[in-house]
């Protein structure tokens, strides 16, 4: 199954292609592998969001000084 396209407004149907694809991709799995699929998921995402708070806080710590 290919890699579903995600519209910009990001809808109710996009959250079921991502579903569907997931469910594609790990039926087949064993539980471990499921897992593991999943635990490097959160990992990516928690990577990506520790960024966007760094650069937030950058941002924020930027217009503080310009103020001042």
């Amino acid at each position: 199954m290919e890699k579903p396209i995600i519209s910009p407004d990001f809808t109710v149907e996009d959250i079921h292609k991502i579903r569907e694809y997931h469910y594609e991709l790990t039926k087949d799995m064993p539980f471990e592998e499921r897992a593991a699929f999943y635990h490097e998921g959160v990992r990516e995402f928690n990577t990506y969001l520790a960024e966007r708070k760094r650069k937030k806080n950058t941002e924020v710590c930027a217009d503080e000084l310009l103020r001042a």
